[in-house]
């Protein structure tokens, strides 16, 4: 439809079939085609979309017409005489004045349908303690939107309420605590129906008060019966108050209001109708001083209270008021306008100033129990820890390792830890079922629990690392273990730093990866991310932010993961390491190492048992040895003029040494000629030998052959570790090979 008919149509079909006009309606059916005969029709034209059932609210509706300023209308029948009820829950609704506007553009409203018209209940804004509306046999409920904004997603079920005889019938959910709202009449600012009934119904917490205020009234000329507000309550009978007269302020507990409008004059022009302006406030209502003497915290360790903020709640320290008290000795409590979750009750401080006034084995975390005088039970507890100088807490839960709460690794909230420094600075939220066996804090520390069935111990002690923090984490097989920096989401400390010490089962790998990391630029220093193995003086893995970082590796056996910040100039250093175990790739190694180790064993031995064997002397100069071996090869086929190494030292001394041993060579250094083989010699291994070049390989005691003949130049004697070589013979002189180092040489 057009609110500017002039110079602006909206035409359907084409030909002699075409249609123009000043608005248009489509009903269900086959799509329709639609021209303007204006340029920016969306300044002139808005739409309206009627809709059934349920409300539902859906972004891809109207999607066509974004461009245009749309309404969409559920009209709504319950059968008489039941009212239709919408429910807002859980967010709810806050009525505002029909001038303003909702923080998100999106308005809503909702209308009466009565014989003499309809009448607008009130208009709304997301977000309120407005939890349904009840409207009497038929209605409307609107949605308004503006152009260029889709319709947010949403659902309010529309149902069958109870049989009411008023206009509407409103619900209000107030909260705990100190709250306000503003309630307009219907038709506001225009006058209420004539002699028409109108009903809000609030739930108040127990121990509330409520008060009501007008912030605006007009009223009536009255030719029958009188304005006037009714009270009603549970156990309490109808309260009425005339509009002139001043309305309740300490209405307790549930309540029912009714807004009831007397038979207007309206003959004469300007004659005003009855509009009412609202305000609902609710407190918690005063209680009698609660006496509660400290006498009873004398057996346990210093107890500081706290009154939460924003609460009525007044503390009294022998009859001085106090926000904070530390209950320490004898003292005279009291408690005005307290309940239960107003007093904040925890430890005070676990310390040692000297490390041999600390326990020497851990001691346990213990729940103080609270006398009950005071107004409410513990809720939370919180340990303060303080270490001497250069000393560390360390942090163990003895029935089962610990586990950080982080996405896809969530923690019961029931049961959290909460470990923070000194400054408030959290350092995690941790919980029970997990791999971190201990948790090392370099610093003062607070731990607070909400579940006292969780056990953990403390153990003060000196700190040889550097590391401001120090886990110590033991995976498990087919479960993956998410570690991240201290403080997470936020980024670490400044020049902060954190060591993981990871302990792998047997035959197990670390798949490391690094998720969600997050790398300042840094003003002052590097962050670095460095992975080593324990033992090992290599690096596995580093990293700094001006590096690029690989995000996943393997580490074989136990490993630190080590990370420090830099001061950073802007961003922050945070991220989630991933660990998960897997079956180590150098299981098939070791077998094949000892497979081979076995089969070097079984060679050894065999060859031990062939040394035993006797060999049998043949005259003709082999020998061989019995058994299965074969006749002997000629000396072309066997290789029994190779030798396998020669140590230097053997070259010719030890040769030397046994020959004159066994009476081949003398005393003497002069040349004796060679006079050949004779049969009372032993047999030779080799006749040849010594003409014949000799390969190099592994050495193997032989029957030495007689030295070459010398010259008789050579009239020195003979010298250890010289290799002497016969003139003019070069060709048939020793070839010993190359020079062989031993191993690991200089």
């Amino acid at each position: 439809s057009s609110s500017q008919v002039k110079g602006c149509k909206v035409c359907t079909g084409a030909g002699s079939s075409r249609r123009c006009s000043p608005s248009l309606v489509i009903k269900d059916g086959p799509p329709v085609s639609m021209e303007f005969e204006c340029s920016r029709p969306q300044d002139v034209f808005s739409v309206e979309i009627l809709c059934n059932g349920h409300i539902i609210l859906a972004a891809s509706d109207s999607l066509p017409l974004l461009d245009f300023n749309r309404k969409f209308t559920w009209n709504l029948k319950a059968s008489a005489p039941k009212a239709l009820k919408i429910d807002f829950s859980p967010s709810g609704m806050r009525q505002i004045n029909p001038s303003e506007r909702c923080s998100d553009k999106h308005s809503y409203t909702l209308q009466a349908f009565q014989t003499t018209g309809s009448v607008t209940v009130g208009k709304y804004c997301r977000t309120g303690p407005v939890g349904s509306a009840q409207v009497p046999n038929q209605g409307s409920f609107s949605l308004d939107v503006p152009a260029g904004q889709k319709l947010p997603n949403g659902l309010f079920d529309v149902s069958v309420g109870e049989e009411i005889k008023t206009l509407a019938k409103i619900t209000l959910t107030l909260p705990n605590g100190t709250s306000s709202s503003e309630l307009l009449s219907p038709n506001y600012p225009d006058s209420f129906p004539d002699d028409d009934v109108m009903e809000w119904y609030f739930q108040v917490p127990e121990n509330q008060k409520t008060a009501i205020q007008f912030l605006n009234l007009t009223q009536p000329h009255c030719l029958k019966k009188d304005t006037a507000m009714e009270y009603h309550s549970t156990g309490r009978g109808a309260m009425v108050r005339s509009l002139k007269d001043p309305q309740p302020g300490d209405m307790h507990g549930k309540f029912s209001l009714t807004l009831r409008n007397c038979e207007m004059d309206r003959r004469s022009v300007g004659s005003p109708g009855l509009s009412l302006n609202l305000r609902v406030s609710s407190s918690r209502a005063r209680s009698t001083g609660l006496l509660c003497i400290s006498f009873f915290f004398r057996s346990l360790p210093k107890m500081v209270c706290r009154v939460r903020p924003a609460s009525d709640c007044q503390m009294k320290m022998n009859s001085v008021p106090k926000e904070k008290i530390t209950v320490a000795s004898e003292s005279v409590l009291t408690f005005h306008d307290c309940f239960p979750e107003d007093v904040l009750c925890e430890n005070a401080f676990s310390e040692c100033r000297r490390l041999k006034d600390c326990p020497k084995t851990p001691a346990r975390l213990l729940v103080p129990a609270l006398p009950t005088c005071l107004p409410g039970p513990l809720s939370s507890v919180t340990w303060t820890l303080r270490p001497p100088q250069h000393g560390t807490v360390e942090l163990t839960s003895p029935t089962e390792p610990l586990k950080q709460s982080l996405p896809g690794q969530r923690c019961n909230d029931s049961i959290l830890i909460k470990v923070a420094e000194d400054d408030g600075t959290t350092i995690g939220h941790f919980c029970p079922r997990g791999a971190i066996q201990k948790v090392q804090i370099h610093t003062n520390m607070s731990v607070t629990v909400a579940c006292f069935s969780v056990i953990l111990n403390i153990l003060f002690f000196l700190n040889p690392f550097s590391e401001r923090y120090i886990f110590t984490v033991s995976p498990k097989r087919d479960t993956p273990v998410l570690l991240a920096t201290p403080g997470w989401p936020v980024g670490m400390n400044s020049y902060a730093t954190v060591s993981w010490i990871v302990s792998l089962p047997p035959k197990m790998d670390a798949h490391l990866m690094f998720a969600n990391l997050s790398q300042p630029k840094c003003s002052n220093r590097h962050t670095n991310i460095k992975v080593q193995r324990v033992g090992s003086p290599e690096e596995e893995y580093s990293r700094r932010e001006d590096e690029e970082a690989e995000s996943e590796l393997t580490v074989s056996g136990n490993f630190y993961l080590n990370m420090s910040n830099c001061m950073p100039e802007r961003g922050d250093f945070s991220v989630i390491t991933e660990v998960t175990l897997q079956k180590s790739k150098n299981l098939l190694l070791t077998i094949l190492s000892v497979v081979a180790a076995l089969l070097v064993l079984f060679v050894i031995v065999l060859k031990k048992k062939l040394n035993h064997q006797v060999s049998i002397y043949n005259p003709n100069g082999t020998g061989f040895l019995p058994g299965h071996n074969g006749f002997p090869k000629t000396r072309e086929d066997n290789e029994s003029h190779v030798y396998a190494s020669i140590e230097d030292t053997l070259v010719y001394t030890d040769l030397l040494r046994k020959g004159a041993e066994m009476g081949v060579y003398g005393e003497f250094d002069t040349h004796q000629p060679f006079p050949g083989h004779t049969d009372s010699q032993k047999p030779l291994v080799c006749r040849d030998a010594i003409t014949d070049a000799m390969p190099v390989g592994t050495y193997e005691q032989f029957q030495a052959p007689p030295l070459p003949v010398r010259p008789l130049s050579h009239n020195q004697p003979l010298v250890d570790n010289v290799l002497y070589q016969i003139e003019g013979e070069e060709e048939h002189s020793l070839n010993l090979g190359p020079r062989l180092e031993p191993e690991g040489g200089n």
